[in-house]
């Protein structure tokens, strides 16, 4: 059984990492359980005051944004999902998740971490909402796995980002600018590859954590 210390401990370092990747105050509160005015006092001061701002709200925005920033939301909650169903808790998955997006695409970056908090959320369930509002899907096309509206399924691969990114890549330059593909290996299979050295990487990375607590 984990005692009140050691939650603390560990929540105090979920709630500086959080910190560190630009969240705002309720989010580091809701994913940590952490009183927001110690929160403000531990975490930030005069120099370095809170982020101000609305909270994002992603159950609209997802299906109205644009493609690259459908494509970095999927590469980033697919990620969260594949750590969450190795066993990590939801605040350490978004934390090593938005990482490794940050690690995968080229700044500036589109997602913010609290617009992430709420695809996580209404992803998986948690935190804001008692259910989800997405679905995450596996393209039959290209295999890759992408966000949907909830109970939606994949027929066809009309809604999978990855597939529109593959048929405009060759002509937006600002996909090329994003996605880079180098000779001979096409757009899809690079954002594959990312995808699975993300999480080769994040097992590594766990692997050696556990072992440098033993």
């Amino acid at each position: 059984m984990t005692s009140r210390i050691e939650w603390r401990i560990r929540n105090l370092a979920l709630a500086r990492n959080c910190a560190e990747l630009g969240a705002r105050v309720r989010t580091i509160h809701l994913i940590t359980g952490l009183a927001i005015p110690e929160l403000i006092r531990l975490l930030f001061n005069d120099r370095r005051p809170p982020p101000r701002g609305r909270a994002p709200d992603t159950r609209d925005w997802y299906h109205r944004a644009n493609l690259l920033y459908q494509i970095e939301a999927c590469l980033l909650i697919s990620t969260l999902r594949h750590l969450r169903g190795a066993g990590f808790s939801p605040g350490d998955s978004l934390v090593d998740a938005y990482r490794h997006y940050r690690s995968l695409c080229r700044p500036p970056w589109r997602i913010s971490f609290d617009r992430a908090f709420d695809l996580a959320a209404q992803t998986e369930g948690i935190w804001l909402t008692r259910s989800p509002g997405f679905s995450l899907l596996i393209c039959p096309a290209c295999g890759s796995t992408f966000i949907d509206s909830l109970g939606a399924t994949a027929l066809t691969n009309e809604h999978c980002p990855f597939c529109k990114l593959l048929h405009r890549h060759r002509a937006d330059h600002r996909l090329q600018l994003a996605f880079p593909a180098p000779p001979n290996l096409g757009a899809m299979e690079v954002l594959q590859r990312l995808q699975r050295y993300a999480w080769h990487r994040t097992a590594i990375a766990r692997d050696n954590d556990g072992q440098a607590s033993q």
